[in-house]
């Protein structure tokens, strides 16, 4: 029996973007809410407040509305107008569905780690096989949320793995920071924005055709190539 220590000890799903297609629905919701105010959403908004946190696009929304209400008010009636589309069903993003299938099939512990509430996160845990994320994180289970590191953070204590031998799979600036600072090898798959070249930082056009024996070869390679360039 190999006592060999496993190339990888979890894999960290981002869930807007990354795992689920749910962007058209916050962007049907935004543009909804803020034609109310007189406000008509735009790539610009779109591309600022992608991967959130709520707090920040609530505010930024806020301030669009001139005031007329306030940031927790746009922060919940997203949440509702988002809810409400869930509830027809989500369209999975190219390859994400399989890869979280062929991970979960050969036992690599998996989190889901969002910036979304609560309420989104378990809505998207439920269309899935039981037991399909070991743990999830959401915007409500941390102090910080996204750029910060502390939600991959905390799914890996969760998880009672070591951080650095993960991989976190995110589709946003926000994201893609939040899993660098968390110290794991990071797969972006940016779809609005481009994200310079970064030390642990892998970036595909998808997931598509993805398995565990290619995650752990990237992982490999961006540490090997971050070990030579702390030679240098």
């Amino acid at each position: 029996m190999s006592t060999q220590e496993p190339v990888l000890h979890a894999v960290l799903f981002d869930m807007d973007g990354t795992l689920i297609n749910s962007e058209p629905y916050w962007l049907i919701a935004e543009t909804e809410l803020m034609l109310r105010y007189g406000h008509i959403w735009t790539d610009a908004d779109q591309s600022y407040c992608i991967g959130g946190p709520l707090p920040k696009v609530g505010a930024y929304m806020s301030d669009l509305a001139k005031g007329a209400e306030d940031a927790l008010f746009f922060e919940t009636e997203l949440i509702r107008l988002v809810a409400d589309q869930f509830k027809n069903g989500l369209e999975f993003m190219p390859g994400a569905r399989e890869l979280v299938e062929d991970l979960s099939h050969r036992g690599i512990p998996l989190a889901l780690v969002s910036a979304s509430p609560r309420l989104l996160v378990d809505s998207a845990i439920e269309l899935l096989p039981l037991g399909t994320f070991t743990t999830s994180v959401s915007s409500q289970d941390v102090a910080i949320s996204k750029p910060n590191p502390e939600s991959y953070l905390k799914a890996a204590d969760h998880l009672g793995v070591d951080i650095t031998r993960c991989i976190v799979l995110e589709d946003s600036k926000t994201g893609i920071d939040a899993g660098l600072a968390s110290g794991a090898v990071v797969i972006g798959v940016p779809h609005i924005i481009t994200y310079p070249p970064s030390p642990r930082l892998h970036i595909r056009r998808d997931l598509v055709a993805l398995h565990l024996e290619d995650l752990e070869n990237i992982y490999l390679e961006e540490s090997q190539e971050e070990e030579n360039a702390t030679r240098i």
